[in-house]
């Protein structure tokens, strides 16, 4: 099966989770279904183009089989059609990431996300049937090269191997080197979206079809207007807002972006709890400084202008 064209311009909220203390609950934390509708419905009314559930920032590797897919259906149906949901299936090996798109696909989502093989060190050929296999399952696929989590770098000419499978419309770039941008244009015929916040100005202004990460989440208008000024060729503007924000977005590459993200979306003003699952434990007194300084300081720069 080949899939459609997937319009993957704007803004795509790789969606933060929220979590409510339950004893009888994984890790003592419930997913807060209710909670994750109302925060998708508000990306959503910010002009986001749409969600990505089950990502790394979803805490996917945590969660149950059941919730996993919940989350999905959920994102989904808060979407309610007005945008995209491009669901994470990543998984150890091509049966699990295919299972896992076999739902999204049942469940409604628009297309799929996936990481090479994960925690297993893959050679080129078992990436290349990684994607295959998930590629018979009819969605369109977004490559995720995220070299840091995977210890696998999908490099631009193996980048353009897998664009050749029917369904491989997209590559989310986060190897944080932005040669790469211009190199994946280069030899692929397929979208590259920029998937570090800290290089988003860059990626774009070297000609990224859209922005998929996560800080999106604490401030989506101002994610979406900083997309539109560039987009629209006006870069001193965008450089401008970048620059009083880049601080903040940093966090989005560090080992501790989940907690760090989550906090940043309640310091602006959402209703979000900042629990996460294990392995992640809370930041450090001087980390959550950290964040809370960078994220007031682009705070109070929005605000101000």
């Amino acid at each position: 099966m080949s899939s459609q064209k997937i319009d993957l311009g704007g803004v795509v909220v790789a969606t933060t989770l929220p979590f409510t203390p339950d004893a009888a609950a994984p890790a003592g934390l419930a997913v807060d279904y209710e909670g994750f509708a109302a925060h998708v419905d508000h990306l959503m009314d910010a002009g986001c183009r749409g969600v990505g559930p089950n990502g790394s920032l979803g805490e996917y590797s945590s969660l149950t089989d059941d919730e996993r897919r919940k989350v999905v259906q959920t994102a989904v149906d808060a979407v309610a059609r007005r945008g995209i949901v491009i669901a994470g299936v990543h998984g150890v090996g091509w049966h699990q990431a295919k299972h896992w798109a076999e739902l999204a696909a049942e469940d409604g989502a628009d297309a799929v996300l996936l990481l090479p093989p994960t925690i297993y060190r893959a050679n080129r050929g078992e990436i290349v049937e990684h994607y295959s296999r998930v590629n018979e399952v009819g969605l369109p696929i977004m490559v995720y090269n995220n070299p840091f989590d995977t210890k696998v770098d999908l490099t631009p000419d193996l980048v353009a191997e897998l664009a050749q499978l029917d369904n491989v419309v997209a590559v989310k770039e986060f190897s944080g080197d932005v040669r790469r941008i211009s190199e994946l244009r280069e030899v692929a015929d397929i979208d590259v979206i920029a998937g570090a916040d800290d290089l988003l100005f860059e990626s774009l202004v070297m000609g990224a079809t859209g922005w998929f990460a996560g800080y999106p989440n604490a401030i989506p208008e101002v994610a979406v207007e900083l997309y539109e000024l560039v987009r629209a060729g006006k870069i001193t503007e965008a450089r401008d807002l970048y620059e009083n924000v880049v601080a903040m977005f940093r966090w989005d590459s560090r080992t501790e972006f989940v907690q760090a993200i989550k906090l940043s979306t309640q310091i602006a003003g959402r209703p979000f709890g900042i629990e996460t699952r294990p392995p992640r434990g809370p930041l450090s007194a001087e980390q959550e400084a950290a964040v809370r300084k960078d994220t007031e300081k682009a705070l109070a720069y929005i605000a101000a202008r």
